[in-house]
């Protein structure tokens, strides 16, 4: 299953839609007004399918990934790292791998078998397509996929904030 994440280019509240290769809405991002990221999921029904909260006052950012019953199923930490950037996951015994400098990473399990690959598209926002073998993972990629992103913004807006 291929997914594709398109970012409006100036979203003010981080809401978006996430496509199949078809052009088809299949999941809704919508933010909420919160001390520190909080983003709800919907379905192509518009049926919340999750919860993805930035925990604050955290010396590097963490994220709580939540079902649609309020159960948390995994948490997203960034780690300490000088060269590059580097997640530790909490979910399935998944983790990240690959170039986060260039957007470009998969997900994989213990055994070294991918989840998810996960690559920038050219375009003016921040847009991904995701490669997702098995479709029952999605929403859980898009959780990881999306706290990153957010993770990555937020390290460019004080890299150019501290610049200026």
């Amino acid at each position: 299953m291929k997914l594709i994440l398109k970012q409006k280019f100036l979203s003010w509240f981080n809401t978006y839609n996430i496509y199949d290769e078809n052009d088809n809405v299949v999941y809704s991002i919508k933010g909420e007004l919160s001390l520190g990221h909080k983003l709800r999921f919907f379905d192509k029904n518009n049926n919340e399918v999750g919860l993805l909260q930035e925990k604050v006052f955290t010396f590097l950012p963490k994220f709580y990934m939540y079902d649609n019953s309020g159960n948390e199923i995994g948490v997203i930490s960034k780690k300490f790292n000088i060269l590059k950037p580097k997640y530790e996951l909490s979910c399935n015994g998944w983790k990240t791998t690959g170039d986060f400098w260039q957007w470009n990473y998969s997900i994989i399990d213990n055994e070294e078998e991918k989840i998810a690959t996960i690559k920038r598209l050219l375009s003016f926002a921040d847009n991904y397509e995701i490669d997702i073998p098995n479709e029952t993972n999605s929403l859980l990629v898009l959780m990881i996929v999306t706290a990153i992103d957010i993770d990555k913004e937020s390290s460019a807006e004080a890299a150019t904030s501290s610049i200026n």
